[in-house]
Formats: C-alpha cells, structure tokens, sequence
C-alpha cells in the first residue's frame, strides 16, 4: 500500500513531516489532521527506535531528518531537540518495544470537517 501523499508534491510533503516530527518531539503534543497524525506516528516511532540504540550512526541519521530547532528545558536552560530526543526521549521509552504515540480523536474541524486529533507522547 505505502503512504499517504496527502496532496501534495515529494519535497512539501517531506518537508511538511519534517517539522511535524520536530515539534512532536519539542512540545511531547501537537494538533493536526487524522491523516497526517497516522502517517507522523511512523515516522516518530522510527525516530524514537533510533534514538533507543543511541550511537553515533542513530544519531546521524536522526539529525538527517529532525529540524535543528532550539528547545526550552527547566527554566532558561536551552537545547537542541536532537539532544532532547537522545537524553530524555530515547532513555525514557528503553524498556518499550513500540507504541510511542497515541492519537486522541478532537472531532471535525469547522471549515471543512475534517477529522482533527491530538497526536503526543505516551507517558
């Protein structure tokens, strides 16, 4: 079957996942659509598993994918969200063997109704 094009072109659609998984990972819960969150859930599992083994390969191919934004910790304390990725994120689901993620069903959106959900990090 393979993926979801969802309408659009390669290169805006990758860029699109891009800084969807990046802002999963900064804020641990971000709204969007049924279709994006099931495709998202993909990508941040494989991310996460990465993160899990931990080494420099992991890491590289992490950085490859995941935007280099900056990320507010304990108070005025900034990193990068790589970093958080591999020390708190990674470490945190080690004992995990999948299921990352959870999709939280909001309901339609007003203009078109489309099915809006929460996509976040399973505690």
């Amino acid at each position: 079957m393979g993926y979801r094009k969802l309408n659009r072109r390669t290169g805006s659609r990758e860029a699109m996942f891009r800084s969807l998984v990046t802002d999963l990972f900064m804020y641990g819960r971000i709204r969007t659509t049924e279709a994006k969150a099931k495709e998202l859930r993909k990508l941040a599992d494989k991310m996460i598993t990465l993160a899990k083994r931990g080494d420099l390969h992991s890491r590289r191919l992490a950085a490859a994918y995941v935007r280099p934004e900056m990320v507010q910790v304990e108070g005025e304390a900034t990193q990068n969200v790589l970093q958080k990725l591999f020390t708190e994120i990674g470490p945190k689901f080690a004992e995990r063997q999948g299921g990352y993620t959870r999709i939280l069903k909001l309901g339609p959106r007003r203009g078109d109704a489309t099915e809006m959900v929460y996509i976040e990090l399973v505690e």
